[in-house]
């Protein structure tokens, strides 16, 4: 009987401290993602951002291809697989951060991160347009919540600049891409793992950005030092480390868990901001970001039985 009690206490604390590192790797996996505005916007000093984009993610794809060639992992999807990947490579990699990236120029990295913040909603109204997913009146609250936050954020930039209403309506026709990436991303992570997902998203997506970021050759330069660190930064840590805790998080939180987390982007975003760009965090985008937060936690939500 003490035998089947300690070896049920052993598997309580194993399974607690499980649960706890999943916990830190997604936290840290949002740090990550939180920092990219910032990062971005200082390696802007050297790199235009479709360059900058491209040379991202090149080194997210050798980096993908050392992980999958460490991991034997080399699986070889079917023909209309390799396609669907493709596509949703073209549009999460090379359209997706195209249009972030343009957009991240021309605005403060503290609007970018509370505007990408409403990014679910975005997913879940156009889940109900187009695939007439049933959602309740507390999802429909939620997404009218967020749009009205992005709205706030982006009508309170008009009397500053014309450019950055620009920047904020760039990252809002983003989300909308970044839906379409998902929605053909659920038609084969299912079969496949992601790790081989992601290699081949980022092979086809990086293929397709290499041609983009000579378009801005006439603004090519030696980068900085401090540029090409972060640089590396982006591309190694905010493109592939944060993806790898966050799917190791996901092994034992559940999905509602790792999604209520998920908001904590924007608010870690804004701080960064704040601190490392001296932003200055207008009430419209405070108001806003609090709205759309709410909105998100609202829209995401899910029946449970």
């Amino acid at each position: 009987m003490d035998t089947s009690n300690e070896i049920q206490k052993a598997f309580l604390t194993k399974a607690q401290k499980n649960s706890s590192l999943s916990l830190l790797a997604v936290i840290i996996a949002i740090l990550l993602w939180s920092t990219s505005f910032v990062g971005t916007k200082i390696a802007y000093s050297s790199f235009p951002p479709l360059t900058l984009g491209a040379a991202r993610f090149v080194i997210a794809s050798m980096i993908l291809g050392a992980i999958m060639l460490a991991r034997k992992e080399f699986a070889r999807p079917a023909p209309k697989d390799i396609g669907l990947m493709g596509l949703s490579g073209v549009l999460g990699t090379t359209l997706y951060f195209a249009l972030e990236n343009i957009g991240l120029e021309l605005t403060t990295a503290s609007s970018a991160a509370l505007i990408v913040a409403s990014y679910p909603a975005i997913t879940a109204l156009l889940e109900f347009i187009f695939f007439r997913v049933k959602i309740s009146m507390v999802k429909s609250l939620g997404i009218v919540m967020a749009v009205f936050g992005v709205y706030l954020i982006s009508g309170s930039s008009t009397a500053e600049s014309s450019g950055q209403l620009t920047g904020n309506v760039i990252l809002i026709l983003a989300g909308f891409v970044f839906a379409g990436y998902s929605f053909i991303t659920r038609k084969v992570v299912k079969h496949y793992s992601m790790v081989t997902v992601s290699f081949y998203q980022t092979i086809a997506g990086t293929l397709a950005f290499i041609p983009l970021a000579f378009i801005e050759q006439s603004r090519w330069q030696m980068p900085s030092t401090e540029s090409l660190w972060v640089l590396l930064y982006l591309g190694i840590f905010c493109s592939v480390a944060a993806f790898m805790l966050y799917n190791y998080g996901l092994r034992t939180l559940s999905s509602s868990t790792a999604v209520a987390l998920m908001n904590l982007v924007p608010i870690f975003g804004v701080l960064f901001s704040i601190v490392v760009l001296h932003e200055v965090l207008r009430i419209f985008d405070l108001l806003g970001g609090i709205i759309i937060i709410f909105g998100v936690i609202l829209s995401v939500r899910e029946k449970r039985a």
